[in-house]
């Protein structure tokens, strides 16, 4: 039977991963080992995910190893050798305030760890299909740059802008601010496409917008919707940093992602490079987004602002999906920001309530 690796597995994306190719009759082996307790507390732990994944799943094996120990990841990749079909590397350190205070971590985790990937893929599973969940932080702040203006919710892009529809896939990488989380997973992002070009394997970098869903364990480092929308159930208090709070973020599902990620493992390129996110159909300032927090929780949002924004972030970021929908017609959102928001509420105000 067919295997599936995906690492990061009781994350966000990765247990979106485990669920939907558990489904479609593949054993699915996760590799994970609640790093992101680590990085940002108890509050973030995916522990309680993980067990679900293996109650509920039958054709799942959980290893809880770091993606860094090259002979653990070897290991497990050579016990499944070429029934191997699919590698899905989701784990990562994933915040870019958190790499600036322990840089070693942070690359190391996301540089290294995914090279020992794609050495292990290239060695025992060379004909596997490996999807690297990459970031729009590759593009450094050299959309701060684009033409904006400020309207009186969001900061929005000239309309007669080739970008207006998004940004494309050959915006420049170089010379620009990228924080040293963006630079980290830029190594990681680059490795993956060289390792299709050099080694032509089957590999792609999808690089992702916000990725939400109801099992995203948010935390203010980490999380954007998720955790404001845990800020506005419990009355947590929330800073807005920078931008007036009109800064403006493309939002996709974790489902939504997973079924683009199955579009390219039915039809694989090599070395293939995607912009992925909300799009023009899924996207919100932070005062939007407060707004949606406010209505849907029937709660007043408890926020302050701070005029120093984060170092390297975006002003407005919104993907544009044309090549990867050109590549892949059957592929459509199904969620849109306000769809994601009220099913994060749905999930997870019982527990946000009793805490």
């Amino acid at each position: 039977m067919s295997v599936a690796i995906v690492t990061g597995s009781a994350g966000l994306i990765g247990s979106e991963a485990v669920k939907f190719f558990s489904r479609l009759g593949m054993d699915v082996v996760g590799i994970d080992n609640d790093m992101r307790q680590f990085f940002f507390g108890e509050e973030a732990s995916t522990k309680w995910n993980r067990e679900r994944l293996e109650r509920e799943l039958d054709n799942y094996k959980h290893y809880d190893v770091d993606i860094r120990d090259f002979s653990k990841i070897e290991q497990i990749f050579q016990h499944f050798g070429k029934d191997i079909a699919l590698i899905i590397h989701t784990a990562a350190q994933p915040s870019h305030d958190w790499a600036a205070s322990d840089p070693f971590s942070d690359f190391s985790v996301n540089a290294n760890g995914t090279l020992n990937l794609l050495e292990a893929t290239r060695h025992h599973c060379p004909e596997a299909v490996f999807i690297f969940t990459s970031t729009n932080k590759v593009y450094g702040d050299l959309p701060n740059y684009l033409p904006l203006n400020e309207l009186e919710k969001r900061w929005e892009i000239d309309s007669a802008h080739k970008y207006s529809t998004g940004i494309a896939e050959n915006m420049s990488i170089d010379q620009s601010k990228h924080s040293l989380f963006g630079a980290s997973k830029v190594a990681a992002d680059v490795l993956v496409q060289e390792y299709g070009r050099y080694f032509d394997l089957k590999t792609a970098s999808f690089r992702g917008g916000c990725l939400t869903g109801p099992n995203h364990s948010g935390t203010q480092l980490h999380g954007f919707l998720a955790y404001l929308m845990k800020c506005a159930v419990t009355g947590k208090p929330y800073t807005i940093f920078g931008y007036k709070g009109k800064q403006v973020r493309d939002n996709i599902h974790s489902s939504d992602l997973i079924a683009a990620f199955y579009e390219f493992y039915q039809n694989p390129g090599v070395a293939e490079v995607y912009n992925i996110g909300g799009g023009r159909e899924s996207n919100c300032s932070m005062l939007e987004a407060i707004e949606m927090c406010q209505e849907i929780a029937s709660k007043e949002f408890n926020y302050s602002y701070s005029e120093q924004n984060r170092s390297g972030d975006h002003i407005w970021y919104i993907s544009d999906l044309t090549k990867f929908k050109t590549q892949y017609p059957n592929w459509s959102l199904k969620y849109n920001v306000r769809q994601i928001l009220e099913e994060i509420y749905e999930f997870n105000v019982e527990k946000w309530t009793k805490a």
